[in-house]
């Protein structure tokens, strides 16, 4: 039998192995081609992806240099003493003019600064005028980000070379006073952008690179010599500078002669874009082909053979599983069993002891449990025991207490009567919730009568609900530590107010009292007396002179409905409220 089950197992795993082995076969024979030309281009893209990537960032590193250097012009003292109404003395604009001489900024072509009472500070030997800063159109090109650092790709016609080049400039406000802004503008060689590639060049003689302004104009382009770029690859490629996104704005798309990566820079909206083409995706493609196919051949060699033994090794834990569960028997707990494959089975193995020794804690609760509810059930027959010579007795000692006009006594005599009486309920578990009240409101009566205005009760309860059925004595423990351990402390003034109300199937009893607030700590541990099984609650008080009443409470309504019970203490300066809830299930419990 161990034999054709395992058997089976192992054919059927073959099987499944050998056919996708086949399939991957046929398949790879017909596909690998597809497959090796994709993978060698997502290698050779994401090489490119990375550098052009790697650019971007270089070019917006060159933002951030030019806009720390023209911060730095702004805050310089004599920049800032232009700005005043009063004219700089010649020496000062002199010392000004050399001063962006020095600025810590390569690639620096030329140099204007513009005060706002319109002075021109430029190299000594570049004689520019402000009618030529206003000829030039740079004013018009800076926009009204009074803030920002901006760099503008357009003809020089301020310096008079008339060729392309970048400019960087900037407004430069007053840092004291609301005056009219300065502005300051540096020509960059061609070497400024080309920078940002020093790094890649290498890598770069294969492929195009270059540099777009955000009107389109080519700033730099780099390629190979046999390499020549469409028109209308071009302009896709000038049109990426239409988006508003920043950051790496085209990855990998294929277009007419290559594979595109852009990268546009947020501040400026240059767009750095790399052309992979077609050629160098090509490349050593039939070696790579070689290797894969035999790599994928040596593979399904391999996968066949650790089939072989796989089948035979995971197989194995799997009997031993099968045989356990289908060989307990429910009584031995001790035969559990050791897995250890370092997989899912070790998991279901361990699930397995796991779920041996959840039920046999089970059983041990409910034997546990059985065993309290018959000890409960004895002590409400020892209670019964000759219950008429008790109500006889007091009754006696009540008709001296009357003849001899002893009023309290005759009071406390009569509240004790009902308190034994509706106690011992004539051996009924289940009572109503009148009689319940009843219960509780003669020994609080009893109570007043030993503390003379210790403390006043009220009582509130709906007639439609003095009829449901609950638990006896369940709320004589919780009134009898209000008394002793809330009014511990006061001597008059008390107050005990209980009332009952029902909510979605719910009878909700709440005991509170105006006393000392109870102590946060005992809250928590009486509160947490729900979540402990009935049969360790009692060893979660070391002193049994402390939480005893509340336990007992708790492990008959636990006994009776189970997990549905809610009973838990809440405590702030005004006092403390006891609160308990169950299931509202109506006269037929008053049989159980």
């Amino acid at each position: 039998m161990k034999k054709s089950k395992m058997s089976g197992i192992q054919k059927k795993y073959l099987k499944y192995m050998c056919t996708l082995l086949i399939l991957a076969l046929v398949l790879s024979s017909i596909c690998v081609w597809t497959y090796v030309r994709r993978n060698m281009t997502d290698v050779i893209v994401d090489k490119y992806e990375f550098m052009n990537e790697k650019m971007g960032i270089a070019l917006d590193n060159l933002y951030r240099k030019t806009d720390a250097v023209t911060a730095e012009i702004i805050l310089e003292n004599d920049v800032q003493k232009s700005l005043k109404n009063k004219e700089l003395q010649e020496v000062e604009k002199n010392a000004l003019s050399k001063y962006f001489a020095y600025i810590d900024l390569n690639y620096v072509a030329d140099y204007c600064y513009i005060d706002n009472k319109r002075n021109v500070y430029e190299k000594s030997y570049s004689q520019i005028g402000y009618s030529d800063f206003q000829s030039s159109g740079l004013r018009e090109k800076m926009g009204d980000e009074y803030a920002k650092t901006q760099w503008i790709w357009t003809r020089d016609y301020l310096f008079g070379t008339g060729d392309e080049a970048l400019f960087i400039g900037r407004y430069v406000n007053s840092m004291d006073y609301a005056h009219e802004p300065g502005i300051v503008y540096l020509k960059m060689n061609q070497q400024f952008l080309e920078s940002v590639m020093d790094k890649d060049r290498k890598i770069a003689k294969d492929v195009a690179v270059g540099i777009i302004s955000p009107e389109g104009k080519t700033c730099i382009r780099q390629e190979p010599e046999d390499l020549s770029i469409e028109k209308r690859t071009m302009k896709k490629i000038t049109e990426l500078t239409r988006t508003k996104k920043s950051g790496v704005i085209v990855r990998g798309k294929k277009i007419e002669g290559g594979i595109l990566q852009a990268y546009r820079q947020e501040e400026t909206g240059m767009v750095i874009f790399t052309l992979v083409p077609d050629m160098v995706l090509n490349q050593g493609m039939t070696q790579i082909l070689i290797v894969l196919l035999t790599i994928y051949a040596v593979i399904a060699v391999l996968a066949f053979v650790l089939s072989l033994y796989a089948s035979q090794t995971f197989t194995r834990p799997i009997r031993q599983i099968s045989d356990a569960m289908t060989s307990f028997d429910g009584n031995d707990f001790t035969h559990t069993i050791q897995i250890h494959t370092d997989t899912e089975l070790d998991k279901i193995g361990h699930a397995y002891n796991e779920m041996l020794k959840n039920i046999e804690e089970f059983q041990n609760e409910v034997k546990n449990q059985q065993k309290e509810l018959r000890i409960s059930e004895m002590n409400t027959l020892i209670s019964q025991i000759n219950p008429h010579f008790l109500y006889n007795t007091l009754d006696t000692i009540y008709m001296l207490a009357r003849i001899n006009g002893e009023e309290k006594t005759m009071k406390m005599i009569q509240a004790l009567s009902k308190y034994l009486r509706l106690s011992l309920s004539k051996g009924r578990e289940i009572v109503t919730v009148e009689d319940e009240l009843e219960n509780v409101k003669s020994y609080m009566e009893i109570q007043q009568i030993r503390n003379e205005n210790l403390f006043r009760y009220e009582i509130e309860c709906g007639e439609e609900l003095k009829t449901r059925w609950i638990l006896k004595l369940i709320l004589q423990p919780i009134v009898e530590n209000a008394v002793k351990y809330g009014f511990c402390d006061i001597f008059e003034g008390g107050l005990i107010r209980i009332s009952v109300t029902e909510q979605a199937g719910q009878l909700t009893f709440s005991v509170y009292n105006n006393g000392t607030p109870m102590e946060e700590q005992m809250a928590e541990k009486l509160n947490g007396l729900s979540e402990i099984p009935v049969s360790k609650m009692k060893d979660s008080f070391e002193e049994k002179k402390h939480g005893y009443g509340v336990i007992n409470i708790i492990t008959r309504l636990r006994l009776k409905y189970g997990e549905d019970v809610r009973f838990f203490y809440e405590s702030d300066t005004n006092g403390t409220v006891c609160v308990i809830q169950i299931p509202d299930d109506g006269k037929e419990n008053s049989e159980q």
